[in-house]
């Protein structure tokens, strides 16, 4: 089912955006493209009025924000006054140390798609932010700032934006850009430093987290990590309802997952402080937001193909690809009607993802040798939880795990939270958490898998039939663009001006392979014959094969369970 909404009247005059039905209302699309998850980039009044680096034109026009893949849209009065791009949102910090008001990035603005088709505009919601380029962003963002620095005129006219007319006014004016200036470079220049431009759709998610936790916010530059692991945004749908979340499969709560996250674009945390009772720990964390947003993301469904837009699905063809699929691929990816964990004490059941190790799948390994495996701790030594405290330098890995728990603790603990509140914070998990496994990759269900290209987690492969094919005979390097290709199924590589180079480090497209001989080491099925790879092909378009349909959340009563 379709649901088309004219878009405001504008010069341009853009196509319509065609709206899935994906169980969610308007307004549901309209509040999460916008809410706060408490992320502080840059004040709020300094981001609407700073031009660009080159030029007088506003860096938060839409010609710009479009120019990053950000998607553009109208004004609304409701919660997009100043007609921000979705992925941009106004927060508000009432107190601490941070307090004001600030522009900051939502989880939209990776966790959201659209596919243009012959000037149609399609809008998949919690879906791969294939447009999105927040690296340039981020550097753009900086050569503006330090473009007003440098350039008398444009701080002027930024000063006469912002009404600051008298010496005094703008010498305060001044001070607070320089600040927050600074702020944006050390992000660019550490958190962001790579020797691979990751280009649209990928980011490196785990260094850029990593290295605002134990490196930029405590102080500590020499525990700095170089992001050359670039992967893509994971789509949003059944990922409440399942068991591991994250590429690697290693998180199950959903608040300190998502509280993380938001850790690694600009969440102020105080890492610095002498003590938790001086403000170490402490930070405009957006609980009640992220809550929100989580249990908002239980009622979003799949999209399904729309084949007013992309074309009509052989049916008969899909079969034959739903039977493939089951011999070959569900072993790992879970088909609906899904099967399921038993219920837990609180009554859930959560659906089953594959867990299938690097070394068996062979797809890029960056995200488990990517780190410095080991960080010094600095002041934080006698702050740590035991085993750790007084240590000097530990794992990486320990560090960070230890800082993001005490900032999530210390944020809950201002709660005051009931056991039944607490329960739905953390998703209805039961603790303590199994353990994390190791070197794993998720394999989760492929119901509307058709709307998340580039594929693979490092976003390698350009379309579902390269991605069936032997490793080998892949493209090596090619075009990411925004067009999508309803054949081959995912990115028109005759469109786009960034070129992915699948030899550099990080980027490998190699395994997930369907080829002949033995399984493993990057082999996964048996060379598929080309009627196999398009039947297969047609299955994975023909999913979800109802509209709207939304995963329950706790499973039904009566599923299978393993």
């Amino acid at each position: 089912m379709l649901i088309l909404l004219l878009a405001a009247p504008a010069t341009a005059q853009p196509a319509p955006v065609i709206y899935l039905d994906q169980g969610w209302s308007k307004e549901d699309r309209e509040w999460y493209y916008q809410v706060s998850q408490g992320s502080t980039a840059l004040s709020y009044d300094l981001f609407l009025n700073l031009e660009v680096a080159t030029g007088q034109d506003l860096f938060r026009s839409d010609a710009n924000s479009d120019r990053y893949g950000l998607i553009t849209q109208a004004a609304n009065p409701r919660n997009n006054p100043d007609g921000l791009p979705i992925g941009l949102a106004k927060t508000v910090v009432t107190e601490g140390r941070s307090k004001g008001t600030y522009v900051g990035i939502t989880c939209a603005a990776c966790h959201n798609t659209q596919l243009n088709f012959k000037g149609k505009r399609i809008r998949v919601d919690g879906g791969v932010g294939n447009t999105f380029d927040m690296m340039a962003y981020v550097q753009a963002l900086d050569d503006a700032l330090q473009a007003t620095l440098a350039d008398s005129a444009k701080f002027g006219r930024l000063a006469g934006r912002l009404k600051a007319s008298s010496p005094e006014a703008k010498t305060d004016l001044r001070k607070r850009f320089e600040r927050e200036a600074a702020r944006v470079h050390e992000y660019r220049t550490r958190t962001l430093a790579s020797a691979i431009t990751w280009g649209p759709a990928r980011i490196d998610a785990i260094a850029m987290i990593v290295n605002r936790l134990t490196a930029t916010l405590t102080g500590i530059p020499e525990n700095t990590s170089t992001p050359l692991a670039p992967t893509k945004p994971p789509f949003l749908w059944n990922a409440p309802q399942a068991t591991w979340t994250q590429w690697r499969g290693v998180q199950q709560d959903p608040i300190q997952r998502n509280l993380t996250e938001t850790m690694g674009v600009f969440l102020d945390v105080d890492l610095q402080s002498k003590s938790p009772s001086e403000g170490l720990f402490d930070s405009n964390a957006a609980i009640s937001n992220l809550q929100q947003i989580e249990n908002l993301l239980t009622r979003l469904a799949p999209p399904q193909w729309p084949e007013e837009v992309f074309g009509k699905i052989d049916r008969k063809k899909a079969e034959a690809g739903k039977a493939l699929f089951i011999s070959i691929c569900a072993d790992c990816h879970n088909a609906w009607p899904y099967t399921w964990t038993e219920p837990n004490k609180h009554g859930k059941r959560f659906l089953l993802v594959g867990l299938v190790p690097q070394s068996y799948v062979g797809t890029d390994k960056g995200q488990f040798d990517a780190l410095r495996p080991y960080a010094i701790t600095g002041q934080l030594s006698d702050q740590l939880p035991p085993p750790l405290k007084g240590e000097k330098v530990i794992p990486t890995d320990q560090l960070y795990e230890a800082l993001q728990e005490a900032v999530l603790a210390k944020a809950l603990s201002k709660l005051k939270l009931t056991d039944a509140q607490a329960a739905d914070l953390h998703g209805y998990r039961e603790f303590p958490l199994p353990p994390k496994p190791m070197a794993v990759y998720k394999a989760a269900p492929r119901d509307g898998v058709w709307a998340t290209p580039p594929f693979l987690h490092n976003g390698s492969v350009p379309n579902l039939y390269e991605l069936l094919l032997p490793a080998s005979e892949r493209t090596k390097k090619f075009y990411v663009g925004r067009e999508f290709d309803p054949v081959k199924v995912g990115l028109d590589t005759r469109s786009g001006t960034f070129l992915l180079d699948t030899t550099l480090r990080g980027n490998s497209n190699a395994g997930h392979s369907f080829e002949d001989g033995p399984l493993g080491n990057g082999v996964i099925g048996p060379r598929l014959s080309d009627e196999q790879r398009w039947a297969i092909i047609e299955y994975l378009k023909s999913i979800p094969e109802q509209a709207g349909r939304v995963t329950p959340f706790g499973g039904p009563p009566a599923s299978p369970a393993r």
